[in-house]
């Protein structure tokens, strides 16, 4: 379900924009503005999202929360996560996550 919900919104956005690609981060599906990714799924089956380091404590609604593959490091500078019982608002968050990596 997680999976098939993903491939629904890079499909919507690769067909939206030319410079929206389909691509890979940590052996796992992503999309990609311009060669850089900026939204992929995880392992944990979750929406991970590039949003930046100083984005809101609390996005559309949802808590933000971190996103740690690690089990000894720090969570990733600016990327969070959105796990399933969300998957309604994966699409609006990838769509900020296009516009904060058009902004860079």
């Amino acid at each position: 379900m997680e999976l098939e919900r993903f491939l629904e919104i890079r499909k919507v956005m690769c067909a939206e924009n030319p410079l929206v690609t389909e691509g890979k981060m940590m052996r796992s599906p992503a999309i990609k503005y311009n060669g850089s990714v900026f939204a992929f799924l995880s392992r944990q089956h979750k929406m991970v999202f590039k949003l930046g380091k100083d984005y809101p404590d609390e996005v559309l609604g949802v808590p933000r929360s971190p996103f740690n593959p690690f089990k000894t490091k720090k969570p990733l500078a600016g990327w969070y996560e959105l796990g399933f019982g969300h998957q309604e608002k994966w699409g609006a968050f990838a769509a900020k996550a296009l516009e904060k990596i058009k902004s860079e």
